[in-house]
Protein backbone atom coordinates (compact mmCIF):
# COMPACT_ATOMS: atom_id res chain seq x y z
CA UNK A 1 0.00 0.00 0.00
CA UNK A 2 1.49 3.54 -0.99
CA UNK A 3 2.15 6.17 1.10
CA UNK A 4 -0.96 8.38 0.07
CA UNK A 5 -3.05 5.16 0.53
CA UNK A 6 -1.35 4.12 3.99
CA UNK A 7 -1.68 7.79 5.73
CA UNK A 8 -4.83 8.66 4.02
CA UNK A 9 -6.46 5.95 5.79
CA UNK A 10 -5.37 7.06 9.46
CA UNK A 11 -5.96 10.91 8.35
CA UNK A 12 -9.45 9.38 7.45
CA UNK A 13 -10.23 7.43 10.81
CA UNK A 14 -8.96 11.08 12.43
CA UNK A 15 -11.70 13.02 10.84
CA UNK A 16 -14.48 10.50 11.02
CA UNK A 17 -13.62 10.35 14.86
CA UNK A 18 -13.85 14.32 14.57
CA UNK A 19 -16.57 14.15 13.22
CA UNK A 20 -18.54 12.15 15.50
CA UNK A 21 -17.39 14.08 18.56
CA UNK A 22 -17.88 17.07 16.59
CA UNK A 23 -21.74 16.18 15.60
CA UNK A 24 -22.38 15.11 19.47
CA UNK A 25 -21.42 19.04 19.78
CA UNK A 26 -23.27 20.81 17.30
CA UNK A 27 -26.41 18.42 17.25
CA UNK A 28 -26.84 17.53 21.33
CA UNK A 29 -24.63 19.23 23.70
CA UNK A 30 -24.82 22.89 22.40
CA UNK A 31 -28.71 22.82 21.74
CA UNK A 32 -29.73 21.00 25.20
CA UNK A 33 -27.14 23.26 27.65
CA UNK A 34 -26.26 26.27 25.98
CA UNK A 35 -29.03 26.78 23.54
CA UNK A 36 -29.16 28.08 20.13
CA UNK A 37 -28.15 31.81 20.59
CA UNK A 38 -24.53 30.59 22.23
CA UNK A 39 -24.25 28.03 19.49
CA UNK A 40 -24.73 30.74 17.02
CA UNK A 41 -22.93 32.89 19.00
CA UNK A 42 -19.78 30.71 19.41
CA UNK A 43 -20.03 29.77 15.51
CA UNK A 44 -20.15 33.48 14.50
CA UNK A 45 -16.70 33.93 16.53
CA UNK A 46 -15.12 31.20 15.03
CA UNK A 47 -16.17 32.10 11.54
CA UNK A 48 -14.28 35.81 11.71
CA UNK A 49 -11.45 34.47 13.58
CA UNK A 50 -11.03 32.49 10.41
CA UNK A 51 -11.35 35.40 8.48
CA UNK A 52 -8.81 37.17 10.24
CA UNK A 53 -6.42 34.08 10.58
CA UNK A 54 -5.24 34.61 6.40
CA UNK A 55 -3.78 37.94 7.39
CA UNK A 56 -1.28 36.61 10.61
CA UNK A 57 -0.53 33.44 8.30
CA UNK A 58 0.42 35.60 5.40
CA UNK A 59 0.29 32.46 2.89
CA UNK A 60 3.64 31.02 4.22
CA UNK A 61 2.55 27.11 5.20
CA UNK A 62 1.88 26.96 1.22
CA UNK A 63 5.48 28.42 0.63
CA UNK A 64 6.97 26.11 2.72
CA UNK A 65 5.00 23.21 0.80
CA UNK A 66 5.60 24.76 -2.57
CA UNK A 67 9.77 25.76 -2.16
CA UNK A 68 10.56 22.58 0.46
CA UNK A 69 10.84 19.96 -2.56
CA UNK A 70 12.81 22.50 -4.76
CA UNK A 71 14.98 23.25 -1.99
CA UNK A 72 17.94 21.14 -2.83
CA UNK A 73 20.28 21.42 0.52
CA UNK A 74 19.90 21.02 3.90
CA UNK A 75 20.79 24.92 4.67
CA UNK A 76 18.47 25.72 1.70
CA UNK A 77 15.93 24.02 3.51
CA UNK A 78 16.48 24.92 7.17
CA UNK A 79 16.39 28.64 5.73
CA UNK A 80 12.86 27.94 4.31
CA UNK A 81 11.67 26.44 7.73
CA UNK A 82 12.96 29.61 9.66
CA UNK A 83 11.39 32.12 7.20
CA UNK A 84 8.10 30.24 7.33
CA UNK A 85 8.22 31.03 11.20
CA UNK A 86 9.51 34.39 11.63
CA UNK A 87 7.85 36.04 8.70
CA UNK A 88 4.24 35.95 10.55
CA UNK A 89 5.77 37.42 13.63
CA UNK A 90 6.49 40.55 11.49
CA UNK A 91 3.14 40.31 9.97
CA UNK A 92 2.17 40.39 13.72
CA UNK A 93 4.65 43.38 14.74
CA UNK A 94 1.94 45.10 12.43
CA UNK A 95 -1.13 43.50 13.11
CA UNK A 96 -1.10 43.68 16.47
CA UNK A 97 -1.00 47.45 17.22
CA UNK A 98 -3.39 48.31 14.23
CA UNK A 99 -5.90 45.49 15.88
CA UNK A 100 -5.67 47.29 19.07
CA UNK A 101 -6.28 50.73 17.59
CA UNK A 102 -9.10 49.73 15.04
CA UNK A 103 -10.19 46.77 16.65
CA UNK A 104 -13.65 48.10 16.93
CA UNK A 105 -14.21 49.53 13.24
CA UNK A 106 -12.40 46.09 12.06
CA UNK A 107 -15.25 44.06 13.62
CA UNK A 108 -17.82 46.75 12.44
CA UNK A 109 -17.33 45.65 9.08
CA UNK A 110 -17.04 42.08 9.84
CA UNK A 111 -20.27 41.80 11.83
CA UNK A 112 -21.68 44.49 10.51
CA UNK A 113 -21.92 46.39 14.07
CA UNK A 114 -23.09 43.34 15.54
CA UNK A 115 -23.13 44.25 19.35
CA UNK A 116 -22.29 40.96 20.64
CA UNK A 117 -19.47 39.78 18.56
CA UNK A 118 -18.40 42.93 19.35
CA UNK A 119 -18.23 41.67 22.56
CA UNK A 120 -15.39 39.43 22.18
CA UNK A 121 -12.20 40.98 20.21
CA UNK A 122 -9.55 39.27 21.81
CA UNK A 123 -10.44 35.39 21.64
CA UNK A 124 -11.28 36.30 17.62
CA UNK A 125 -7.36 37.68 17.22
CA UNK A 126 -6.30 35.03 19.60
CA UNK A 127 -7.66 32.36 17.79
CA UNK A 128 -6.89 33.62 14.97
CA UNK A 129 -3.21 33.78 15.74
CA UNK A 130 -3.18 30.14 17.33
CA UNK A 131 -5.00 28.64 14.19
CA UNK A 132 -1.85 30.40 11.52
CA UNK A 133 0.90 29.53 13.59
CA UNK A 134 -0.48 25.38 13.86
CA UNK A 135 -1.35 25.63 10.09
CA UNK A 136 2.50 26.30 9.44
CA UNK A 137 3.84 23.52 11.75
CA UNK A 138 1.22 21.38 10.31
CA UNK A 139 3.19 21.87 6.56
CA UNK A 140 6.17 21.52 8.33
CA UNK A 141 4.87 18.16 9.51
CA UNK A 142 3.31 17.25 6.16
CA UNK A 143 6.35 17.91 3.58
CA UNK A 144 8.31 15.58 6.08
CA UNK A 145 5.26 13.22 5.03
CA UNK A 146 4.42 13.10 8.90
CA UNK A 147 0.44 14.19 8.42
CA UNK A 148 -1.15 11.88 10.60
CA UNK A 149 -0.58 13.14 14.46
CA UNK A 150 -0.87 16.96 12.75
CA UNK A 151 -3.98 15.74 11.36
CA UNK A 152 -5.20 14.42 14.17
CA UNK A 153 -4.54 17.88 16.27
CA UNK A 154 -6.49 19.90 13.46
CA UNK A 155 -9.36 17.56 13.55
CA UNK A 156 -10.11 15.93 16.50
CA UNK A 157 -8.28 17.84 19.04
CA UNK A 158 -10.48 20.92 18.65
CA UNK A 159 -13.91 19.50 18.78
CA UNK A 160 -12.62 17.42 21.53
CA UNK A 161 -11.90 20.47 23.29
CA UNK A 162 -15.39 21.74 22.65
CA UNK A 163 -16.79 18.71 23.95
CA UNK A 164 -15.13 18.94 27.57
CA UNK A 165 -15.88 22.80 28.07
CA UNK A 166 -19.46 21.57 26.78
CA UNK A 167 -19.52 18.76 29.77
CA UNK A 168 -17.90 21.42 31.53
CA UNK A 169 -20.60 24.25 30.95
CA UNK A 170 -23.60 21.26 31.55
CA UNK A 171 -22.59 20.07 34.80
CA UNK A 172 -22.11 23.98 35.88
CA UNK A 173 -18.70 23.96 36.49
CA UNK A 174 -17.64 26.60 33.99
CA UNK A 175 -19.72 29.62 33.01
CA UNK A 176 -19.63 31.43 29.65
CA UNK A 177 -16.68 33.24 30.69
CA UNK A 178 -14.46 30.82 31.74
CA UNK A 179 -15.55 28.61 28.71
CA UNK A 180 -14.24 31.35 26.15
CA UNK A 181 -10.90 31.68 28.30
CA UNK A 182 -10.55 27.76 28.63
CA UNK A 183 -10.90 27.89 24.58
CA UNK A 184 -8.16 30.22 24.13
CA UNK A 185 -5.87 28.35 25.99
CA UNK A 186 -6.46 24.81 24.44
CA UNK A 187 -5.65 26.59 20.97
CA UNK A 188 -2.55 27.56 22.32
CA UNK A 189 -1.77 24.24 23.81
CA UNK A 190 -2.72 22.33 20.67
CA UNK A 191 0.24 24.79 19.19
CA UNK A 192 3.06 24.07 21.95
CA UNK A 193 2.10 19.92 21.25
CA UNK A 194 2.11 20.42 17.84
CA UNK A 195 5.27 23.08 17.62
CA UNK A 196 7.23 20.45 19.86
CA UNK A 197 6.15 17.65 17.73
CA UNK A 198 7.35 19.54 14.60
CA UNK A 199 10.74 19.76 16.29
CA UNK A 200 11.31 16.21 17.28
CA UNK A 201 10.18 15.19 14.15
CA UNK A 202 12.99 18.01 12.27
CA UNK A 203 15.02 20.78 14.36
CA UNK A 204 15.86 22.96 11.98
CA UNK A 205 19.77 24.99 12.15
CA UNK A 206 19.22 28.77 12.83
CA UNK A 207 21.09 30.89 10.85
CA UNK A 208 19.84 34.36 10.51
CA UNK A 209 20.47 34.44 6.38
CA UNK A 210 17.30 34.70 3.81
CA UNK A 211 16.43 32.15 2.02
CA UNK A 212 18.35 32.52 -1.81
CA UNK A 213 15.05 32.48 -3.62
CA UNK A 214 13.01 34.91 -0.53
CA UNK A 215 11.98 37.59 -2.68
CA UNK A 216 9.83 34.57 -5.25
CA UNK A 217 8.91 33.34 -1.74
CA UNK A 218 7.40 36.45 -0.91
CA UNK A 219 5.94 37.18 -3.50
CA UNK A 220 4.10 33.86 -3.31
CA UNK A 221 2.97 34.34 0.14
CA UNK A 222 1.60 37.88 -0.82
CA UNK A 223 -0.76 36.04 -3.53
CA UNK A 224 -2.06 33.15 -1.73
CA UNK A 225 -2.44 35.12 1.66
CA UNK A 226 -4.69 37.55 -0.65
CA UNK A 227 -5.91 34.02 -2.19
CA UNK A 228 -6.26 32.66 1.62
CA UNK A 229 -8.19 35.73 2.63
CA UNK A 230 -10.83 35.92 -0.13
CA UNK A 231 -10.89 32.03 0.59
CA UNK A 232 -11.95 32.30 3.89
CA UNK A 233 -13.88 35.24 3.50
CA UNK A 234 -16.23 33.11 0.83
CA UNK A 235 -15.89 30.05 3.55
CA UNK A 236 -17.46 32.21 6.07
CA UNK A 237 -18.99 35.19 5.06
CA UNK A 238 -22.38 33.27 4.72
CA UNK A 239 -22.64 32.58 8.35
CA UNK A 240 -21.99 36.50 9.41
CA UNK A 241 -24.45 37.14 7.05
CA UNK A 242 -27.03 34.93 8.47
CA UNK A 243 -26.16 36.13 12.28
CA UNK A 244 -26.38 39.55 10.67
CA UNK A 245 -29.61 39.45 8.45
CA UNK A 246 -31.43 37.48 10.45
CA UNK A 247 -30.82 35.76 13.72
CA UNK A 248 -28.78 33.68 16.00
CA UNK A 249 -30.70 30.83 15.88
CA UNK A 250 -30.13 30.60 11.98
CA UNK A 251 -26.71 30.19 12.27
CA UNK A 252 -26.67 27.94 14.79
CA UNK A 253 -29.77 26.01 12.39
CA UNK A 254 -27.26 26.57 9.17
CA UNK A 255 -24.10 25.63 10.86
CA UNK A 256 -25.80 22.21 11.91
CA UNK A 257 -26.41 21.89 8.01
CA UNK A 258 -23.39 23.06 6.98
CA UNK A 259 -21.92 20.54 9.41
CA UNK A 260 -23.67 17.18 7.85
CA UNK A 261 -23.15 18.50 4.40
CA UNK A 262 -18.98 19.38 5.36
CA UNK A 263 -18.78 15.84 6.71
CA UNK A 264 -18.96 14.58 2.11
CA UNK A 265 -15.47 16.87 2.72
CA UNK A 266 -13.83 14.24 5.19
CA UNK A 267 -12.15 11.69 2.54
CA UNK A 268 -10.52 14.71 0.39
CA UNK A 269 -9.09 16.35 3.66
CA UNK A 270 -7.45 13.31 4.87
CA UNK A 271 -6.08 12.79 1.00
CA UNK A 272 -4.98 16.41 0.75
CA UNK A 273 -2.70 16.39 3.65
CA UNK A 274 -0.48 14.00 1.96
CA UNK A 275 -0.83 14.81 -2.04
CA UNK A 276 -0.18 18.03 -1.92
CA UNK A 277 4.09 17.61 -1.06
CA UNK A 278 3.76 15.42 -3.51
CA UNK A 279 2.11 17.52 -6.05
CA UNK A 280 4.46 20.00 -5.38
CA UNK A 281 7.22 17.46 -5.91
CA UNK A 282 6.18 16.43 -9.24
CA UNK A 283 5.89 20.24 -10.84
CA UNK A 284 9.54 21.00 -9.41
CA UNK A 285 10.27 17.90 -10.88
CA UNK A 286 8.44 18.67 -14.47
CA UNK A 287 7.07 15.25 -13.90
CA UNK A 288 3.93 15.79 -16.24
CA UNK A 289 2.85 12.01 -16.51
CA UNK A 290 2.98 11.52 -12.57
CA UNK A 291 1.01 14.84 -12.35
CA UNK A 292 -1.68 13.27 -14.29
CA UNK A 293 -1.57 9.93 -12.06
CA UNK A 294 -2.01 11.52 -9.21
CA UNK A 295 -4.93 13.70 -10.90
CA UNK A 296 -7.00 10.98 -11.46
CA UNK A 297 -6.20 8.56 -8.78
CA UNK A 298 -7.14 11.18 -6.67
CA UNK A 299 -10.00 12.11 -8.47
CA UNK A 300 -11.38 8.95 -8.69
CA UNK A 301 -10.91 7.78 -5.22
CA UNK A 302 -12.60 11.30 -4.11
CA UNK A 303 -15.85 10.12 -5.93
CA UNK A 304 -16.08 6.44 -4.86
CA UNK A 305 -15.64 7.61 -1.22
CA UNK A 306 -17.11 11.18 -1.22
CA UNK A 307 -20.36 9.31 -3.65
CA UNK A 308 -20.94 7.09 -0.82
CA UNK A 309 -20.65 9.39 2.22
CA UNK A 310 -23.04 11.67 -0.42
CA UNK A 311 -25.68 8.88 -0.44
CA UNK A 312 -25.85 7.93 3.47
CA UNK A 313 -26.13 11.47 4.69
CA UNK A 314 -29.16 12.84 2.17
CA UNK A 315 -31.06 9.22 2.21
CA UNK A 316 -30.71 9.44 5.39
CA UNK A 317 -31.46 13.04 6.19
CA UNK A 318 -35.00 13.08 7.33
CA UNK A 319 -33.88 10.46 10.17
CA UNK A 320 -30.93 12.12 11.15
CA UNK A 321 -32.82 14.76 12.24
CA UNK A 322 -35.41 12.60 13.94
CA UNK A 323 -32.41 11.70 15.94
CA UNK A 324 -31.42 15.29 16.59
CA UNK A 325 -34.52 16.17 17.56
CA UNK A 326 -34.19 20.07 18.34
CA UNK A 327 -36.98 22.62 17.46
CA UNK A 328 -36.50 24.21 13.96
CA UNK A 329 -33.00 22.31 13.36
CA UNK A 330 -34.78 20.37 10.21
CA UNK A 331 -35.89 23.50 8.83
CA UNK A 332 -32.39 23.58 7.20
CA UNK A 333 -32.57 20.08 5.94
CA UNK A 334 -32.47 21.37 2.25
CA UNK A 335 -29.19 23.16 3.24
CA UNK A 336 -27.65 19.95 3.65
CA UNK A 337 -28.49 18.51 0.20
CA UNK A 338 -27.74 21.80 -1.74
CA UNK A 339 -24.28 22.22 0.03
CA UNK A 340 -23.39 18.75 -0.73
CA UNK A 341 -23.92 18.88 -4.18
CA UNK A 342 -21.36 21.17 -3.95
CA UNK A 343 -18.65 19.50 -1.56
CA UNK A 344 -19.38 16.55 -3.82
CA UNK A 345 -18.50 18.58 -6.93
CA UNK A 346 -15.50 19.97 -5.27
CA UNK A 347 -13.52 16.29 -4.61
CA UNK A 348 -14.38 14.93 -7.84
CA UNK A 349 -11.90 17.21 -9.02
CA UNK A 350 -8.88 15.43 -6.57
CA UNK A 351 -6.31 17.18 -5.97
CA UNK A 352 -6.57 19.83 -9.08
CA UNK A 353 -6.53 22.45 -6.04
CA UNK A 354 -3.00 21.41 -5.34
CA UNK A 355 -1.98 21.70 -8.93
CA UNK A 356 -2.48 25.39 -9.46
CA UNK A 357 -1.54 26.49 -5.98
CA UNK A 358 1.62 24.89 -6.59
CA UNK A 359 2.63 25.95 -9.71
CA UNK A 360 4.07 28.40 -11.49
CA UNK A 361 0.41 29.85 -12.24
CA UNK A 362 -0.71 30.15 -8.72
CA UNK A 363 -1.71 33.84 -9.59
CA UNK A 364 -4.71 32.73 -11.21
CA UNK A 365 -5.56 31.67 -7.77
CA UNK A 366 -6.21 34.60 -6.37
CA UNK A 367 -8.05 36.05 -9.02
CA UNK A 368 -10.39 33.26 -8.64
CA UNK A 369 -10.59 33.58 -5.42
CA UNK A 370 -11.36 37.64 -5.46
CA UNK A 371 -14.00 37.45 -8.33
CA UNK A 372 -15.53 34.28 -5.98
CA UNK A 373 -15.40 36.51 -2.74
CA UNK A 374 -17.47 39.43 -5.02
CA UNK A 375 -19.45 36.97 -6.08
CA UNK A 376 -20.38 35.36 -2.53
CA UNK A 377 -20.74 38.81 -0.83
CA UNK A 378 -23.61 39.86 -4.07
CA UNK A 379 -24.99 36.57 -4.31
CA UNK A 380 -25.38 35.58 -0.32
CA UNK A 381 -26.88 39.37 0.75
CA UNK A 382 -29.33 38.66 -2.80
CA UNK A 383 -30.36 35.44 -1.45
CA UNK A 384 -30.45 35.47 2.23
CA UNK A 385 -32.37 38.70 2.19
CA UNK A 386 -35.25 37.30 -0.19
CA UNK A 387 -34.83 33.18 0.94
CA UNK A 388 -32.96 32.91 4.37
CA UNK A 389 -30.59 30.23 5.01
CA UNK A 390 -31.85 28.25 1.99
CA UNK A 391 -30.54 30.92 -0.20
CA UNK A 392 -27.04 30.90 1.80
CA UNK A 393 -26.81 27.54 0.59
CA UNK A 394 -27.81 28.24 -2.94
CA UNK A 395 -25.36 31.57 -2.88
CA UNK A 396 -22.54 28.85 -1.65
CA UNK A 397 -23.28 26.36 -4.84
CA UNK A 398 -23.11 28.75 -7.19
CA UNK A 399 -19.45 30.03 -5.90
CA UNK A 400 -18.31 26.46 -5.29
CA UNK A 401 -19.68 25.52 -9.09
CA UNK A 402 -18.18 28.42 -10.42
CA UNK A 403 -14.84 28.40 -8.91
CA UNK A 404 -14.21 24.84 -9.38
CA UNK A 405 -15.83 24.88 -13.38
CA UNK A 406 -12.30 27.99 -13.70
CA UNK A 407 -10.17 25.59 -12.27
CA UNK A 408 -10.90 22.59 -14.16
CA UNK A 409 -10.54 24.80 -17.82
CA UNK A 410 -7.61 26.28 -16.50
CA UNK A 411 -5.85 23.22 -15.92
CA UNK A 412 -6.87 21.61 -19.17
CA UNK A 413 -5.78 24.18 -20.89
CA UNK A 414 -2.41 24.93 -18.84
CA UNK A 415 -1.83 21.32 -18.39
CA UNK A 416 -3.58 19.40 -21.05
CA UNK A 417 -4.98 17.03 -17.59
CA UNK A 418 -8.13 17.25 -16.04
CA UNK A 419 -9.64 14.85 -13.50
CA UNK A 420 -11.91 12.88 -15.13
CA UNK A 421 -12.03 9.47 -17.00
CA UNK A 422 -14.43 6.63 -18.10
CA UNK A 423 -14.63 5.54 -15.12
CA UNK A 424 -15.92 8.86 -13.88
CA UNK A 425 -19.26 8.52 -15.53
CA UNK A 426 -19.76 5.07 -14.64
CA UNK A 427 -19.41 5.88 -11.05
CA UNK A 428 -21.55 9.19 -11.68
CA UNK A 429 -24.23 6.95 -13.52
CA UNK A 430 -24.68 4.43 -10.45
CA UNK A 431 -24.36 6.95 -7.97
CA UNK A 432 -27.82 8.28 -9.22
CA UNK A 433 -29.17 4.55 -10.10
CA UNK A 434 -28.46 3.82 -6.10
CA UNK A 435 -30.45 7.12 -4.97
CA UNK A 436 -33.50 6.51 -7.04
CA UNK A 437 -33.73 2.82 -5.92
CA UNK A 438 -32.94 3.63 -2.19
CA UNK A 439 -34.88 7.22 -2.50
CA UNK A 440 -37.83 4.69 -2.26
CA UNK A 441 -37.29 2.87 0.85
CA UNK A 442 -40.12 3.99 3.59
CA UNK A 443 -38.63 5.05 7.30
CA UNK A 444 -39.33 2.98 9.85
CA UNK A 445 -40.26 4.14 13.30
CA UNK A 446 -37.20 4.05 15.02
CA UNK A 447 -35.23 6.52 12.55
CA UNK A 448 -31.94 4.58 14.19
CA UNK A 449 -33.07 1.19 11.94
CA UNK A 450 -33.90 2.96 9.11
CA UNK A 451 -30.82 4.72 8.65
CA UNK A 452 -28.71 1.36 9.28
CA UNK A 453 -30.97 -0.30 6.93
CA UNK A 454 -31.29 2.09 4.27
CA UNK A 455 -27.35 2.27 4.91
CA UNK A 456 -26.81 -1.79 4.21
CA UNK A 457 -28.42 -1.12 1.15
CA UNK A 458 -26.60 1.19 -0.42
CA UNK A 459 -22.96 -0.28 0.80
CA UNK A 460 -24.24 -3.69 -0.85
CA UNK A 461 -25.15 -1.69 -4.14
CA UNK A 462 -22.53 0.24 -4.35
CA UNK A 463 -19.91 -2.51 -3.58
CA UNK A 464 -21.23 -4.48 -6.83
CA UNK A 465 -19.85 -1.75 -9.54
CA UNK A 466 -16.93 -0.95 -7.49
CA UNK A 467 -16.03 -4.56 -7.98
CA UNK A 468 -17.15 -5.42 -11.33
CA UNK A 469 -15.61 -2.68 -12.99
CA UNK A 470 -12.61 -2.42 -10.92
CA UNK A 471 -12.65 1.28 -10.66
CA UNK A 472 -9.92 1.68 -7.57
CA UNK A 473 -6.98 -0.63 -6.75
CA UNK A 474 -6.44 1.14 -3.36
CA UNK A 475 -9.78 0.46 -2.44
CA UNK A 476 -9.81 -3.05 -3.49
CA UNK A 477 -6.88 -3.33 -1.39
CA UNK A 478 -8.11 -1.81 1.78
CA UNK A 479 -11.45 -4.15 1.18
CA UNK A 480 -9.75 -7.14 0.86
CA UNK A 481 -7.21 -5.77 3.80
CA UNK A 482 -10.07 -5.56 6.11
CA UNK A 483 -11.63 -8.74 5.10
CA UNK A 484 -8.60 -10.86 6.00
CA UNK A 485 -8.34 -9.51 9.20
CA UNK A 486 -12.11 -10.10 9.91
CA UNK A 487 -12.00 -13.38 8.60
Amino acid sequence: MGIIAKQSIYNVLSIALAFIIGAFNMLFLYPTFLGKEFQGLIVALLANSNLIQPFVSFGVQHTLIKYFSNSKTQKQRDRLLWFSLLLPLVILSAIIPLYYYFNIQILNFLTNSNKTVLGFPVLILAIAISTAYFEIFFSWLRVHLQSIFGNFLKEVYPRFLTFILLISFAFELIGIDKFILFLIIGYYLRLLIVALYSFYIYTPKFEFKLPQAWLSMLRYSSLIFLSGAAASFILDIDKSMIYTLTSNENVAFYAVALYIATVIEAPGRAMFQITSPLVAKALNENDTKRLEVLLKKSSTNLMIVSGFVFLIINLNLNDFYLIINQEGYSSAASVVIIVSMGKFFSMSMGCLNNIISNSKYYTYVFWFSIISAFLAIVLNYTFIESYGIIGAAVATLMVILFINSCKIVLVAILFKIHPYSKKSLGIMMSLIFIYLIIFNIPSFINPIISIVTRSLFILGLFIVPLFKFKWSSDIEEIFTKVKSRLF
